[in-house]
């Protein structure tokens, strides 16, 4: 018998033993229906037989555990005849825990709102403090407040605007002071840049004369004896119109004699400075040419990079270049002459001919009036054919295959017969290359070589701002990128004619003449260039045209018109010439689609 509130550890029963309890009720109808519902129940602790060895078995206690929580199906099969149901392995286990992240985890209860209405008394109790009888406040802290006088809603707008507009002026103030100074700024600014264009083109200006000058003094290139020339020229007709002027019969005669005396004079000392300089340019040229030769070659890649690459021919050539730079060397000691005398002729006997002979000979020769210690004066001219005769074994093919490629005289025979002209002044055979053909021209002409020398004798002519102003524009239309030809089929006495007969040698906008300051540029940047879409301007002006979009906003109506016949007048001039033609019907069509070109609007077959 065990009382209502005694616990069941009580009954002093071990872990392993099974508990069966007996109740016993008075009311035997409720026993029976309880006896009726009462269903097994498993006890906590199983004793199972194992057998252990053939004929020896132990008994293991196996503990029930009950959980709280229905297991989760986790899968099973069924069986359709006896209709058991089969359950895996992870559903008869104790379910693992999950691993602790080391974070603290919250479940959705005590996110939840709770609410509660609980008062509470504070601490410090407030009060009001008066005087009364038998206890004195201090007012010294104390503050009187009397009304003031009333606002309306007028006055107090009215107080609002007049303070927004104080507000309005202080700010209009100093926003005008800062635009002031900004003009101020840029002013400042604008004053030291034309202040530094000045003085840059100042410089440039003294550059350039000290530039004519140097080459007046010491002429080296022909383009710098074309200026001799030509300053010549322009002193002989300055002095021939003041003795015209001033002076008749016998005393003009003897100053005309003097003054072909003084031109004398002068011919002669420009011809000296031209034999020196053709002296030296010579040897550069020659040095140029081998250069040239003993280049590697090169290709551009897929990528943009350059790519060279050097040959037995290359490398050959180059051997050969800087033995010919070291025996045309002067003043260098006696050992190292030797040394590259030596050099020279093991290369040359390489090869056997009458040409590597005389130039062993010729090294012996001097090699041994050098063992003699003979003045390097007496050696000059023997020193001269050594290099001569080298400079004309370099330029054989057989000995050096690279020269073959840059010879104006191709080795095979048949080739001469391939771009070859006739010269009736020097009576040559040219190239195509050595005769200047204008754009006009029907026959090839005079050949460089004869147009020089007649030049200098006759009319004395420089070409050298034609020149720049032609590069310039060359240069500038391969920077468009947009297949312009007519720029790259005008020749120099095709531009000369422009400048001078169209346009009169001066710019279309300030009349500057100083032809090393002009450019021409497109007059339409939309197009190409031609001599009916051109301008001939300053460099700024230039620049400042370029950056123009509207011609007709830009330029006044007869500057605009007075442009327009100057591009009539060169359409006349170059429609006689057969290249140019094609140009010009190309650009007379365009002209007229764009003067009749109609926009409309496109019908999509439906009605409003």
């Amino acid at each position: 018998m065990t009382e209502d509130d005694e616990a069941l550890r009580r009954t002093r029963a071990n872990f392993d033993e099974t508990i069966q309890s007996e109740e016993l009720c008075l009311d035997q109808e409720h026993l029976a229906e309880k006896a009726i519902q009462q269903d097994y129940h498993m006890p906590d602790v199983l004793t199972v037989g194992v057998q252990t060895d053939s004929d020896s078995f132990q008994d293991v206690l196996v503990k029930i555990e009950r959980p709280t929580y229905p297991k989760p199906f986790l899968g099973g099969f069924k069986n359709r005849i006896t209709g058991v149901e089969f359950h895996n392995a992870g559903s008869q286990t104790v379910p693992k825990k999950r691993p602790d992240k080391g974070i603290q985890l919250f479940c959705r209860s005590p996110q939840t709102v709770f609410e509660k209405n609980k008062p509470q008394q504070t601490k410090n109790t407030t009060s009001t403090q008066m005087t009364k009888p038998g206890l004195y406040v201090s007012n010294r802290t104390d503050k009187l407040i009397s009304p003031g006088k009333y606002l309306t809603a007028e006055e107090y707008h009215k107080r609002r605007l007049e303070a927004v507009i104080v507000l309005q002026k202080y700010f209009r103030r100093w926003y005008a002071i800062n635009v002031v100074q900004n003009l101020r700024e840029e002013k400042r600014i604008r004053l030291e840049w034309e202040a530094q264009e000045e003085l840059r083109k100042k410089k440039e200006k003294e550059e350039k004369l000290r530039r004519e000058q140097e080459r007046r003094l010491n002429p080296k290139t022909k383009e710098d004896f074309e200026l001799l020339y030509h300053a010549l020229q322009l002193w002989r007709q300055k002095e021939t119109e003041r003795i015209n002027r001033t002076l008749t019969g016998a005393e003009r005669k003897a100053a005309f004699c003097g003054l072909l005396e003084q031109e004398t004079q002068l011919i002669a000392s420009i011809g000296k400075h031209k034999l020196n300089a053709d002296e030296e340019n010579q040897q550069k040229a020659i040095l140029r040419f081998l250069d040239k030769c003993a280049q590697p070659k090169r290709w551009k890649a897929y990528d943009g990079k350059i790519t060279q690459m050097d040959t037995q021919y290359t490398l050959r050539a180059r051997e050969l270049l800087e033995i010919y730079r070291s025996i045309s060397m002067n003043d260098i000691p006696k050992d190292e002459r030797i040394d590259v005398l030596l050099t020279l002729r093991h290369t040359v006997k390489e090869h056997e001919c009458k040409l590597t002979q005389e130039i062993v000979e010729l090294i012996d020769r001097e090699v041994d009036l050098m063992s003699r210690d003979m003045k390097e004066c007496n050696l000059e001219g023997l020193r001269k054919r050594i290099c001569t005769l080298f400079l004309q074994y370099i330029k054989t093919p057989k000995f050096n295959p690279e020269i073959a490629r840059i010879l104006k005289v191709p080795p095979d025979p048949l080739k001469l017969y391939k771009n070859v002209h006739f010269c009736h002044s020097c009576e040559n055979y040219l190239t195509s290359t050595e005769f200047p053909i204008p754009t006009n021209s029907h026959t090839t002409g005079r050949c460089h070589l004869w147009c020089k020398p007649a030049n200098e004798a006759q009319r004395r002519e420089a070409f050298l701002e034609y020149k720049l102003i032609l590069k310039n524009l060359r240069k500038s239309e391969a920077d468009y990128q947009d297949d312009a030809k007519i720029a790259f089929l005008v020749q120099q006495q095709d531009l000369k004619y422009m400048i001078e007969k169209i346009w009169g040698c001066q710019s279309a906008l300030s009349a500057c003449s100083d032809l090393y300051d002009m450019v021409m540029v497109r007059w339409d940047k939309q197009h190409e260039w031609s001599p009916w879409n051109t301008i001939l301007l300053t460099k700024d002006e230039a620049d400042a045209h370029l950056k123009l979009c509207n011609l007709q906003e830009a330029y006044a109506s007869a500057f605009i018109h007075r442009i327009k016949s100057k591009h009539i007048q060169a359409k006349n001039y170059f429609a006689q010439i057969p290249a140019m033609r094609s140009f010009l019907h190309r650009s007379d069509n365009q002209a007229k689609a764009n003067e009749f070109l109609i926009v409309t609007p496109i019908s999509t077959g439906t009605k409003p």
